[in-house]
């Protein structure tokens, strides 16, 4: 972990010369990134520990994982990794460095884009600013299967837009009353604004396997009611005492400790997303410029 940067170059390398991954006749590649904003109704939830350990989840499955820290207000993915950030999406859009430059590496070289000052510049870019980053953005989401937006949480407008953006949204939530309301909020808000968004809940801390899915019921009741939308429990992750052993380290608990309760949760529901998202990933996903385009509202 001493050479970041040579860490990533030889990671992209190693993506670009996959025989799966090259390029077809018509000089682009034939998979596109499967864009994912995970997200929250309320803050405290435990929705960036989850990113994160998803997509190392994910990683060791065989997918290329590309985690994009999209809260404003309180990014916090390289605290949970104990990586120093040097550049993040600030550095990008000053075109002070390249998308490759801003890219750093964490645990088990996964690859993450520090949150930082420049979500905000995001959304006021020019036409030609606009161009750069989506370029910039392909260079590397060609390589990638996932990309996970772990965006900040609550009814902000940024969220929102990643979330009508994206694919499809991981909805994070507890077995607390409060953020069961503010769950359903959220979804409700975006469907309206957005009926194809597609959702899928998580729920974390639950006690054990039942009590999740009552909290999940009680949320795809009222939604199935008034909204007329299926929202999928995709799993749960057990309240184990292990995971906030591991934030304190600021490691990741699926490999601080990875036989606790915890992992075996988050392994199983990676595991179950990888078989279940293949129907969503060739329906039609919006790629990198659809995602892009409907971000900014282009």
């Amino acid at each position: 972990m001493t050479d970041q940067a040579a860490a990533l170059r030889e990671l992209i390398s190693s993506l670009r010369t996959d025989p799966s991954r090259q390029q077809d006749s018509s000089g682009t590649s034939g998979k596109t990134a499967h864009v994912v904003a995970v997200t929250s109704g309320k803050g405290g939830v435990g929705k960036s520990n989850f990113t994160l350990n998803f997509a190392l989840e994910l990683q060791k499955l065989g997918q290329k994982v590309l985690v994009f820290d999209a809260d404003i207000g309180m990014a916090n993915i390289d605290v949970l990794m104990g990586v120093r950030s040097r550049y993040n999406l600030f550095h990008l859009l000053k075109r002070e460095k390249s998308i490759s430059e801003i890219i750093q590496v964490g645990p088990n070289s996964l690859p993450f884009v520090a949150g930082g000052s420049g979500l905000t510049e995001l959304f006021s870019l020019s036409e030609e600013d606009l161009l750069y980053f989506t370029h910039q953005i392909e260079e590397v989401a060609q390589d990638m299967d996932y990309i996970l937006f772990d965006t900040g949480a609550g009814l902000s407008k940024e969220t929102i837009r990643f979330i009508t953006a994206s694919d499809e949204s991981i909805v994070v939530t507890t077995p607390e009353p409060t953020s069961i309301t503010d769950a359903y909020a959220l979804v409700k808000v975006v469907h309206d604004l957005e009926e194809t968004a597609r959702f899928r809940l998580v729920v974390n801390r639950a006690s054990n396997r039942r009590e999740a899915q009552q909290t999940a019921d009680k949320i795809r009741l009222v939604a199935d009611q008034f909204l007329h939308l299926d929202i999928p429990l995709l799993g749960h992750i057990s309240d184990d005492s292990h995971v906030s052993q591991a934030v304190k380290k600021q490691t990741p608990f699926s490999i601080r400790f990875p036989n606790s309760q915890a992992s075996k949760d988050i392994q199983e529901l990676a595991f179950r997303y990888t078989q279940r998202s293949m129907q969503i990933r060739s329906d039609s996903p919006k790629g990198i410029k659809g995602f892009v385009s409907r971000l900014l509202k282009r």
